[in-house]
């Protein structure tokens, strides 16, 4: 699958914002925890990216509020892809 440059920029810019304002904190936590595992930033944002990703499909193809309960499970189980 080839990778949409733009929407990830998007993604990791969304990442850093919930990074930078410590919401939801659960973003810092696994980031964290993913960089003391030895992943790099890069890597690190892509596994979180997955979570928001799963999250934003959701409310973009559903018109569905975004599940932060959810996106909270997804990230504590990382590396563990969040697809149910």
């Amino acid at each position: 699958m080839e990778t949409n440059e733009k929407l990830r920029e998007q993604i990791f810019e969304i990442i850093n914002h919930q990074l930078r304002n410590n919401d939801p904190p659960e973003t810092k936590i696994t980031f964290d925890r993913l960089k003391k595992l030895g992943y790099d930033d890069f890597v690190t944002r892509q596994l979180i990216g997955q979570c928001l990703a799963v999250e934003l499909f959701g409310v973009l193809k559903y018109g569905k509020p975004l599940n932060n309960e959810r996106y909270v499970k997804h990230l504590m189980a990382l590396p563990k892809e969040p697809f149910d």
